[in-house]
């Protein structure tokens, strides 16, 4: 049964500013998560994006927002076949429990300027 379903939409400009900033990468995202992503070469941004509006979407489809979740708790990584996968720690991880959910799917898409994710959130 879907529990929860969030979609968030995140202006790929927005990660550039956030690369002049120290210290703000590492305070949203994993470190699997940005070793990943800034190890592939091109399209930095537009990856760091998509990730960043799976983190919004996840707490959209908890229906609960992101309070008091800390988001580098969420990470964002892609299978060997490229499918990209939600991996949950801490206060993620709680929330997620606390939900009633069991699983997550997620969906991402860029293009350009702007990134897309979907999440569902499932009770098998």
């Amino acid at each position: 049964m879907i529990t929860g379903i969030g979609v968030d939409v995140v202006h790929v400009k927005r990660m550039a500013r956030w690369h002049s900033i120290p210290g703000i990468l590492e305070r949203y995202f994993h470190p699997q998560e940005l070793s990943a992503v800034l190890g592939k070469g091109g399209g930095i941004d537009l990856s760091l994006a998509a990730r960043f509006a799976a983190k919004e979407a996840f707490g959209k489809a908890l229906g609960t927002g992101l309070a008091g979740i800390v988001l580098k708790d969420i990470m964002v990584i892609n299978r060997f076949n490229g499918r990209p996968e939600v991996r949950l720690f801490g206060t993620a991880l709680k929330a997620l429990e606390k939900s009633g959910a069991r699983r997550v799917h997620i969906s991402l898409t860029h293009e350009r300027d702007n990134a897309i994710a979907m999440v569902v959130l499932e009770d098998p």
